[in-house]
């Protein structure tokens, strides 16, 4: 019982590419922000609120300084939190550079990966 024919199986073959095209782009791994900070941080607070546009183009971090196991960012961080770094690189301190974050962001997108 084969009744697709001519067009019905071009267009069959058409969807099924765009299906494996948008599940592989699903797959697509995420850069990774690291957010250092510690409680209480109302500037942490405010960041997190300026960044709340941008959540699905990264994975948000949060690294608490102040837990034993991140005494070498509490030594480097203590005074400048909120820090943020991009895929582990340094990106930002103090207050959101939505510019910056966002020429990044888009770098990593044109290379196809977050990593």
């Amino acid at each position: 019982m084969l009744w697709f024919q001519g067009n019905s199986i071009q267009f069959a073959k058409y969807s099924f590419r765009l299906f494996l095209r948008n599940l592989s782009a699903s797959r697509t791994i995420l850069p990774v922000l690291t957010l250092f900070t510690k409680d209480p941080c109302p500037l942490c607070d405010e960041a997190k609120e300026v960044l709340e546009p941008y959540k699905n183009r990264f994975i948000l971090q949060e690294v608490d300084i102040t837990l034993p196991e991140n005494s070498v960012w509490y030594e480097r961080y203590k005074f400048d939190i909120p820090v943020f770094h991009l895929n582990g690189e340094f990106l930002m301190m103090h207050r959101v550079n939505i510019s910056k974050l966002e020429k990044q962001l888009q770098k990593l997108e044109q290379q196809g990966t977050g990593g």
